[in-house]
């Protein structure tokens, strides 16, 4: 197990396995245009397994696959045959946006993945057209149906925004435990591809409780060892949700999260402007010890804090200008795998 600078240690790896999404998200991606990564650089599944192998090697024992939406990647279920063949990964999961999950619920059950995340935002088809520019809502919730039955514990991720979804926290709740899911409400980040973002918008992880509380009655918090992002609540009747505070109550502290573009490109932080290119280094024929002293280097020196600093820093517009979004891709949060 190898450590950075404030003896974070590196267990946690959330893998990209394409830039490209079927939805546009106006929390992530709500302009009109995007520059998206080169398909020659996409790294290759043996490229993928070497690389994973190399994480594992260091004391990574969990492994999401994520995108973009990872269902558009083409035998994506091999690949998680692939990484499900490897004993030390004691957690391979996926985050989807449930559009293509009908069709694939089974076939990634039977590869081997362990645990799903669908993320969903409202229950309502209007509202989810005008989030996602999409009219998809009956087939995220048809892979919702597909997929529960298949992955007990099925989480689902909501994206919490004023004046557009933050009277539905209920309703979520309620449409979880019909499905045995657990919601996680997420604060509203300003990451890059969050152009529309302001302190405003954002419905604080205390507001989200005052809420629920009001509607449910005493909501008491779970205390657990535990380096998640999502901090869990019981309400009365014992259900369980969680809460991701990124915004106002950041957790860099106990962050053991790295983060791999489809391209080969290992973020420290979703906030960190620069990464480190791995697939230079394994299409330019690194050995695999070559690898993993970069690898080891590269962590050893982090001190990423990025969600602490930008709440410490008062700044609250958008993290990116638009400009300099367009003329780097991997500013995206969507190409960083959120």
């Amino acid at each position: 197990m190898i450590a950075d600078r404030y003896q974070r240690p590196l267990r946690n790896l959330r893998l990209s396995v394409t830039d490209r999404c079927n939805l546009r998200c106006s929390y992530c991606m709500p302009e009109a245009e995007y520059a998206w990564l080169p398909r020659e650089d996409i790294l290759h599944f043996e490229e993928i397994e070497r690389l994973v192998d190399v994480f594992l090697d260091l004391g990574v024992h969990k492994v999401r696959l994520t995108g973009g939406e990872p269902l558009l990647r083409r035998d994506v279920t091999d690949l998680v045959r692939r990484l499900a063949s490897r004993p030390r990964i004691a957690d391979l999961a996926m985050t989807t946006n449930g559009v293509l999950l009908e069709g694939n619920a089974r076939a990634l059950k039977d590869a081997g993945l362990h645990r799903l995340t669908v993320s969903l935002d409202t229950l309502d088809a209007a509202r989810f057209k005008a989030l996602t520019r999409s009219d998809e809502l009956g087939r995220v919730l048809a892979g919702i149906v597909a997929s529960a039955p298949l992955f007990p514990g099925l989480k689902i991720d909501t994206v919490v925004i004023r004046g557009v979804n933050d009277d539905e926290l209920v309703a979520l709740i309620e449409y979880g435990a019909t499905h045995g899911a657990e919601v996680r409400f997420i604060e509203y980040m300003d990451v890059g591809g969050a152009t529309h973002w302001s302190m405003e918008r954002v419905v604080s992880r205390k507001e989200m409780l005052e809420r629920l509380g009001s509607h449910y009655g005493a909501v008491a918090p779970i205390v657990e060892s535990s380096s998640a992002p999502a901090d869990r609540f019981r309400l009365p009747d014992g259900r369980v949700f969680g809460i991701i505070s990124s915004t106002t109550e950041p957790f860099c502290h106990a962050c053991d999260r790295s983060r791999l573009t489809a391209d080969g490109l290992w973020y420290l932080c979703l906030y960190a402007p620069r990464g480190t290119d791995l697939r230079k280094a394994l299409r330019g024929g690194a050995s695999d010890a070559e690898l993993a002293e970069l690898v080891r280097e590269t962590w050893g020196r982090r001190a990423d804090r990025g969600a602490e600093a930008r709440l410490a820093s008062g700044d609250r517009s958008p993290l990116i200008p638009l400009d300099r979004l367009r003329t780097d891709p991997h500013l995206e949060m969507h190409t960083r795998g959120g």
